[in-house]
């Protein structure tokens, strides 16, 4: 059992997780780069199907190539390291769930290991398309997203009008028993 100051700690660390997008070029230590896909091979998925494939990209040409699919993902181009999630393709609405799941696991082991992570989605299917072609991935398999990894150079957003940080407060996310309803 986790001692209670520990998990507190950890859960605090999870809370400031951040989508980040600028990187130092120092390369991720082999044995993170393990830490981090054992976490993502030990991610829950739909009916325990482990939908997945990864791909660790730490080619630079091939990074850029993929950060070219779209404006929005041209800061993947600056990190050392992707790892490009493949899935099976047989199930669209339960892999995307699992999708999901996997990434958020990856950025908060980064974060716990000392690093930041982002993902970045490719695009529309041709934009998918092409992202297979740059990794080699076969036909009939899903890809969609990459998720960046590296030590943060900062949290800031380089991109034109970036989203606004903070948090709604919990008053306005929570409903007791039905939509709506508050504690009284």
């Amino acid at each position: 059992m986790v001692a209670l100051s520990n998990a507190r700690e950890a859960l605090e660390q999870i809370k400031k997780v951040r989508q980040i997008r600028q990187y130092r070029p120092d390369p991720v230590p082999e044995e993170v780069v393990t830490e981090l896909l054992e976490v993502a091979r030990w991610s829950g998925s739909s009916r325990n199907t482990q939908p997945w494939h990864f791909i660790v990209v730490d080619d630079r040409e091939i990074l850029r190539r993929i950060s070219r699919l779209r404006p929005p993902i041209n800061w993947v181009a600056g990190a050392p390291l992707g790892i490009a999630i493949v899935l099976d393709g047989e199930s669209e609405t339960s892999e995307a769930y699992d999708e999901g799941r996997v990434a958020e696991r990856l950025l908060s082991a980064a974060k716990l290991l000392g690093l930041g992570g982002g993902v970045a989605w490719y695009g529309d299917a041709s934009q998918q398309a092409e992202a297979k072609r740059i990794l080699g991935i076969p036909p009939g398999r899903t890809a969609r997203s990459i998720v960046a990894i590296g030590y943060a150079r900062t949290a800031r957003d380089p991109r034109p009008g970036p989203a606004r940080g903070g948090r709604k407060p919990l008053a306005e996310l929570v409903s007791v028993n039905r939509y709506g309803e508050r504690r009284s």
